[in-house]
């Protein structure tokens, strides 16, 4: 067994519902996939001493799910005053509306057609819910309306599936851009040198200690794999379908669809840059 220390990030293990650190806690969502690692992860988060609570990602539209959420803000003496959504994948914001109908509170989101209420999110904007503090940082690239959630006081970074607590994320191509993804990454590793962010809470699989560590990783590993499909391409394979067999051939296989996104990502990339 790898000593998670020693893996990009350093990953704490097992995902399990719970506390990750002293203003956000953890609640699973039953949706486990090859896509979704150990399902999505729903964020709680809020000061200490107050009675109110801001939700991030209220997850895919499960009633045992949501209600499960709404019971924890309660077990600690919480109202859920706020939701906010990373993006609009449906493991993510799929239950939204249905969580704000259970709890009365806005739902906040890039994507005019995933509010519910009249404010949105956008690049430089705070959210101040019962004393917290989170900074949205625009982080594109998964999905052209992937926000970032900066948590200063717990020196955390909550980042919907721009990075994942396991693994690599894909670009969803069409909509996910390589260009301003590798943007994405690079503005939130600035955010641990310049921030002391050192915790990342992911939408997906476990919380990373190491959040330098994991945004170097993935820094590296798209430059690695960029650098695969650009030597596929000149050694003759042109389709996406292809490029994918080639350069993920050690990927299990269930997850090549995904990996062809990617790829295409990555194939425009290189057009756009004449590199191929």
């Amino acid at each position: 067994m790898t000593d998670a220390a020693a893996l990009p990030g350093q990953p704490r293990g097992r995902v399990v519902s719970g506390p990750a650190t002293k203003r956000a806690v953890c609640v699973l969502a039953p949706n486990p996939s090859p896509m979704t690692l150990d399902g999505t992860n729903t964020w709680m988060v809020s000061e200490p001493d107050s009675d109110l609570a801001v939700v991030i990602d209220p997850g895919p539209l499960d009633d045992t799910h949501l209600t499960e959420v709404v019971a924890t803000a309660e077990r600690a003496g919480k109202r859920i005053a706020l939701t906010l959504l990373t993006h609009g994948h449906a493991d993510h914001a799929e239950g939204a509306a249905r969580f704000a109908a259970l709890t009365g509170s806005a739902v906040r989101a890039l994507d005019p057609a995933l509010r519910l209420g009249d404010e949105g999110l956008g690049a430089g904007d705070v959210v101040t819910t019962g004393g917290l503090e989170l900074r949205v940082v625009p982080t594109p690239g998964h999905t052209s309306d992937s926000l970032s959630f900066h948590l200063p006081a717990d020196a955390a970074i909550l980042t919907g599936d721009t990075v994942l607590g396991r693994g690599t994320t894909m670009v969803a191509h069409p909509d996910g851009r390589l260009g301003e993804y590798l943007d994405s990454l690079r503005r939130l590793r600035s955010l641990t040198v310049d921030d002391g962010v050192d915790t990342v809470l992911p939408g997906h699989g476990p919380v990373l200690d190491d959040a330098r560590g994991a945004l170097e990783f993935y820094l590296a590993h798209r430059a690695s794999r960029l650098a695969q499909v650009e030597t596929a391409v000149e050694a003759g394979h042109r389709s996406a379908p292809d490029v994918v067999a080639h350069v993920y051939a050690d990927v299990d296989r269930t997850l090549w669809p995904a990996a062809e996104l990617s790829v295409r990502a990555q194939l425009d990339y290189l057009r756009e840059h004449g590199l191929i």
